[in-house]
C-alpha cells in the first residue's frame, strides 16, 4: 500500500516537473512548418530554431509578423513568445518575412535562400500591387520569374499557353491595355528567350536588382498627422525616413537620411524626429496607436543599424560567409561550364549519329532499288532467253518443213505424168509446192534474224545484270562501313564527362591566382552589366512604344498618372530621394 502511494506521489511530481510545450505554425512564402515550443521559449528561441531549420545565417534581415486588431506586429526576441498579444487558440501563426531590406540586393544579400526568400516577398508584394511597377518593367520582371522557375527557353517544351495558369503581371496592368493572355505570353516569352544560361539565383537576384529601383520597394508606410492636423504618410526604409501625401506614395515631401538623423523618439502618439543639423526645425507627428509609434520606431532602429553597418568593413562572419558564396559561385560556374560542354558535345554526337543514321536509311534505299533491279534483269533475261530458244526450235522444224517440201518437189518432178491434165495439175502443185517453199526459206531466214537478235539481247541482259551486281557490292561494302561508323559514334555519349555529384570532383583549391582572375571576371562583369543596363533601358523604351498604342487612358491609376509624370522629367528613385532631403 505504501509502496504503491510513493510510485503515484513520485509519477505526480514527474508529470509537474515535465514543462508544458504549446505549438506554433510558421509560414514561410513557400511552405508552413510546425513546432512544439515550451512556455518559457522566448522570441529569440523561436527565430532561432526558424532560422537552423531553413539553413539561413542572414538572419538580421527578418522577422516573425503577427498581427493584432488589424496591426501588424513583430515578435520580440527578448520577450516570451506568449507574453506577447498572439491568440489564445493553438496552433499560433507567425509569418517568417523579411522585415528590414537591403539597399543593394547583389550586394548584401550573400545566401541562395536569402535570395529565394526576397524574390519571392517581392514578387508577391508586385503582383498584390504593394509596389507599383510600371507595365514594361512588369513584363521584364515576369520573364525573370518565368526562367526562374522553367529554366532555359526550349519551343519544343513550352509551346504556346504554357504560362496560361501563372500568376505573373499585376491585374492593374493587364486592365490598362487591350491585349489578351496570348499577347502578354507573346512579349514575356521573347524576353524569357534572351536569359538563356542563366540558373535560377541568377534570375532571381536579376529580378531583386530591378524591382529595388522601384519607389515603393522596402518602404513601410503609416498614416500620422503633423502638428497642424494635414493627414500625411510617413515611409520607413534602408535610406532613411520620407513624408508624403497621402495620395502620393511615389515622390517624398521630404526625407530624412539616416546619417541625418540624431535622433528619434515618441512619447504616447507623438513622434519626434530631430536632425542632425540643429539649425533645422525638429518634426513632430502623430499616429492613431501607441502601438503603431513602437512598431515605428522598431522599424527606425533596425535599419538605422543596418545603414550604419553597411558603411563599416564587414564583420567576420560576414566575409566568411562571402568567401564561401564566392567559392561556391565560382564551383557552380565550373559545374555549369563543363555541363554545357558535355551538352555541347552530347548534342553534336547526336546530330553526327542522325546524320549517319540518315545515309544508312539512304543507302539501304539505294540497296532495295539495286536489288529490284537486278530481279527485274534476271527475270528480263530468263524470259528472252526463253523467247530464244522457242525461237531457234520453230525456225528448226521451219527448215525441217521447207526440206520435206524440197523432196516432195523432187518426188513429184521424177513422176511421169501420163496425161496433160495430170501434167498441169502437177504442173500447178510445183509451182505452189515452190511458192510454199519460198515462203518457209524466208519465214526461217527471218525466225532465225530474229534468234540472233534474241541472243544479242540475252547479252545485253546478262551485262546488265552483272553491272547490277557489282553496284550491289559496292553499296553493301559502304552499308558496312557506315554501320560500323554509327555504332562507334553511337557508343561516343557514354564515354563523354558525366556529372557525378561526389566530393571528389566538387572539391576546389582557390589559390591567389585564382582569386585574381576571379577579380577581373567580377570586373568585366561589371562593365558588361553597364552594356545591358543600357541595352535594357532601350529594350524597356521600345516595349512601352510598342504598347501604348493599345493603352486605355482611362484606366490609369493615380499613381500611373505620377509615374508617367516621374519618368518625363527624368526623376528616379534615388535623385528624387536626394531632392527632397
Amino acid at each position: 500500500m505504501a509502496g504503491a502511494i510513493a510510485s503515484r506521489m513520485s509519477f505526480s511530481s514527474l508529470k509537474r516537473k515535465q514543462p508544458k510545450t504549446f505549438t506554433v505554425r510558421i509560414a514561410t512564402m513557400d511552405a508552413e512548418m510546425e513546432f512544439s515550443c515550451e512556455v518559457k521559449w522566448k522570441g529569440k528561441d523561436l527565430f532561432d530554431l526558424v532560422c537552423r531549420t531553413l539553413g539561413l545565417r542572414e538572419t538580421w534581415f527578418f522577422g516573425l509578423q503577427y498581427t493584432i486588431k488589424d496591426t501588424v506586429a513583430w515578435l520580440k526576441m527578448d520577450k516570451k513568445v506568449l507574453d506577447h498579444d498572439v491568440p489564445i487558440e493553438e496552433p499560433k501563426t507567425f509569418h517568417f518575412l523579411a522585415k528590414f531590406y537591403p539597399e543593394n540586393a547583389e550586394e548584401e544579400l550573400v545566401q541562395e535562400i536569402t535570395q529565394h526568400l526576397f524574390f519571392l516577398q517581392v514578387k508577391k508584394q508586385i503582383l498584390d500591387e504593394k509596389i507599383f511597377c510600371p507595365p514594361e518593367a512588369s513584363v521584364l520582371l515576369a520573364s525573370y520569374a518565368v526562367q526562374a522557375k522553367y529554366g532555359d527557353y526550349d519551343p519544343n517544351v513550352h509551346k504556346r499557353g504554357f504560362l496560361a495558369q501563372e500568376e505573373l503581371l499585376p491585374k492593374r496592368v493587364i486592365n490598362l491595355y487591350q491585349m489578351t493572355p496570348e499577347m502578354w505570353e507573346e512579349r514575356i516569352t521573347a524576353w524569357y528567350a534572351e536569359h538563356r544560361g542563366r540558373a535560377r539565383d541568377e534570375a532571381e537576384m536579376e529580378y531583386l536588382k530591378i524591382a529595388q529601383d522601384l519607389e515603393m520597394y522596402g518602404v513601410n508606410y503609416f498614416a500620422i498627422r503633423n502638428k497642424k492636423g494635414t493627414e500625411l504618410l510617413l515611409g520607413v526604409d534602408a535610406l532613411g525616413l520620407h513624408i508624403y501625401d497621402p495620395d502620393n506614395r511615389l515622390t517624398p515631401k521630404i526625407s530624412f537620411p539616416w546619417n541625418e538623423i540624431r535622433n528619434i523618439s515618441y512619447s504616447d502618439k507623438e513622434f519626434t524626429i530631430k536632425p542632425l543639423d540643429k539649425k533645422i526645425d525638429v518634426f513632430k507627428f502623430n499616429s492613431s496607436k501607441l502601438r503603431v509609434n513602437k512598431l515605428i520606431l522598431q522599424l527606425c532602429i533596425g535599419n538605422h543599424d543596418l545603414f550604419m553597418r553597411r558603411r563599416k568593413a564587414d564583420s567576420l562572419e560576414v566575409q566568411q560567409m562571402k568567401a564561401q558564396a564566392r567559392e561556391e559561385k565560382a564551383r557552380k560556374q565550373m559545374e555549369r561550364q563543363c555541363l554545357a560542354r558535355e551538352k555541347q558535345m552530347r548534342e553534336e554526337a547526336e546530330r553526327t549519329r542522325d546524320e549517319l543514321e540518315r545515309r544508312l536509311m539512304q543507302l539501304k534505299e539505294e540497296a532495295t532499288m539495286a536489288n529490284e533491279a537486278l530481279m527485274r534483269s534476271e527475270e528480263t533475261a530468263d524470259l528472252l532467253a526463253e523467247k530464244a530458244q522457242i525461237t531457234e526450235e520453230e525456225a528448226k522444224l521451219l527448215a525441217q518443213k521447207a526440206a520435206e517440201a524440197e523432196q516432195e518437189m523432187q518426188r513429184i518432178k521424177a513422176t511421169a505424168i501420163r496425161t496433160e491434165e495430170e501434167k498441169r495439175l502437177m504442173e500447178q502443185k510445183v509451182l505452189e509446192a515452190e511458192m510454199l517453199a519460198l515462203k518457209m526459206a524466208e519465214e526461217s531466214e527471218r525466225r532465225a534474224k530474229e534468234a540472233d537478235q534474241l541472243k544479242q539481247d540475252l547479252q545485253e541482259a546478262r551485262e546488265s545484270e552483272r553491272r547490277a551486281k557489282q553496284k550491289l557490292l559496292e553499296i553493301t561494302s559502304k552499308s558496312s562501313y557506315t554501320q560500323s561508323m554509327n555504332s562507334s559514334t553511337t557508343a561516343l555519349p557514354t564515354d563523354l564527362p558525366s556529372f557525378n555529384l561526389i566530393s571528389e570532383s566538387l572539391s576546389f583549391d582557390f589559390k591567389d591566382t585564382d582569386m585574381k582572375r576571379l577579380s577581373m571576371e567580377i570586373e568585366k562583369e561589371k562593365v558588361e552589366y553597364m552594356e545591358k543596363s543600357k541595352h535594357l533601358q532601350e529594350q524597356l523604351n521600345e516595349l512601352k512604344t510598342e504598347i501604348e498604342a493599345l493603352k486605355l487612358k482611362e484606366r490609369e491609376t493615380a499613381l500611373d498618372i505620377l509615374h508617367n509624370e516621374n519618368s518625363s522629367r527624368g526623376n528616379s528613385k534615388h535623385n528624387t530621394i536626394k531632392k527632397v532631403s
